[in-house]
């Protein structure tokens, strides 16, 4: 891409009023003569998108539903702004897949972020990639319509962003590994890595949500906690980089400073450094193969004090040992645990089951939800409407609030 091609870049951000959406508009503000903004989308935050459009001006915004759109033309009419404000699924798929766009922000949290994004690959757009259940859900699917369409796909996650700028050239989005032994994908270990058991089964949302080292949503910041983010990842990265399951390794790394490694079969092992600050990979990826300030302060290494490894702990961290049985089985048993797991997370936000809670439900619905291969995305859509439902089956047994009384 030519410095002309960079400054010409007009922008969708599906999920703007999220960590990752604020991020990738601070970058943005930072180099107003590269990118555009066209449209910004949220769930629900409806004053905070209202802020973001007064700033950006796209030509779109877009909304869940129509109540939360209409309070949204109420803010922007009183504060002068021309956007025009869509709402539901078919308007965010239409201003990701629209012809003006360039490239896609792909940052909507969960399931819901599938079918936009989807339709962004599908009309051949540069796709950022931060809606990691995208992959989870519908991974052969998925990146079946990238290679078909013609559209580019960079990862955002800061883990395989990292491994994209580890890898050769060449092997991006090939099946050829080009001498790649392994994929080492680091983690923070969470809030909860030092805890004992106990103090893990008493663990409460807020406790939950208090990531020791990134700013992240309480969806998030809770898999983060239990690891199922790190297991989400794994599944994520097998597609990505079309990388056997026993060729991945996550290993905890508490600093968060190298976010991970490449190894090669000759004994090379790269490795991304950074501070744990999602403007480095937006950044990244915005100006990819180019580079552009993206307002995170240099490394100093010699204040950087020590960077140690762990082997992550499957007895007190479960979630992470399913979702690496489940991206060496079938496709459809990760798009059980992507639901199940939304589900889950919901009710220990809620306070409606305790924490420790979430990996009995992952574990009872994988157990009890069976489906072949999903052939195409309406059959990926029914097997995770399935797991939903039998996640919120299991809730209803549940008697409410049991392990935070």
């Amino acid at each position: 891409m030519s410095v002309d091609a960079l400054a010409s870049q007009t922008i969708t951000v599906l999920g703007a009023t999220g960590s990752i959406g604020v991020s990738t508009l601070d970058v943005i503000g930072r180099h107003p003569d590269k990118f555009r903004v066209f449209a910004l989308t949220a769930n629900s935050s409806v004053k905070k998108l209202a802020e973001q459009c007064v700033q950006f001006n796209p030509v779109y915004a877009v909304l869940r539903d129509e109540s939360a759109a209409e309070r949204l033309r109420e803010l922007l009419s009183d504060r002068d702004c021309s956007t025009e404000v869509l709402a539901g699924e078919q308007a965010l798929c239409q201003v990701a897949a629209d012809a003006a766009v360039d490239t896609v922000m792909a940052a909507i949290v969960g399931g819901a972020g599938l079918m936009p994004t989807l339709a962004a690959v599908k009309a051949g757009k540069k796709v950022l990639l931060a809606n990691k259940e995208a992959l989870v859900m519908a991974g052969q699917l998925f990146m079946e319509a990238v290679n078909t369409s013609g559209a580019t796909l960079l990862p955002i996650d800061s883990e395989h962003n990292a491994m994209f700028q580890c890898l050769p050239g060449e092997a991006h989005g090939n099946d050829e590994t080009k001498g790649v032994r392994k994929l080492l994908l680091t983690g923070s270990g969470g809030p909860f890595r030092t805890w004992s058991a106990g103090q893990i089964a008493a663990a409460t949302p807020e406790q939950a949500c208090k990531h020791p080292n990134w700013a992240m949503g309480k969806k998030i910041s809770v898999d983060s906690a239990t690891l199922m983010n790190k297991g989400l990842e794994f599944i994520e990265a097998k597609w990505l980089f079309t990388m056997p399951p026993p060729n991945i390794e996550v290993l905890i790394h508490p600093q968060s400073v190298i976010h991970s490694m490449v190894e090669y079969v000759d004994g090379s092992v790269l490795a991304q450094l950074g501070h744990p600050d999602m403007r480095t990979p937006i950044a990244h990826a915005l100006a990819w193969p180019e580079r552009i300030a993206s307002g995170v302060a240099a490394l100093d290494f010699l204040a950087m004090g020590d960077l140690s490894f762990e082997q992550p702990d499957m007895a007190r961290f479960p979630a992470l040992s399913l979702a690496i049985t489940a991206a060496s089985s079938s496709s459809s048993d990760a798009i059980v645990l992507n639901a199940a797991n939304e589900v889950a997370v919901e009710a220990f936000l809620q306070q409606r089951i305790g924490f420790t809670d979430i990996n009995c439900l992952l574990a009872d619905i994988l157990s009890s939800a069976n489906h072949g291969e999903p052939e195409n995305i309406e059959a990926v859509l029914d097997v995770d409407a399935h797991a939903r439902r039998l996640a919120y089956r299991w809730l209803e047994c549940r008697p409410s609030s049991v392990a935070l009384v």
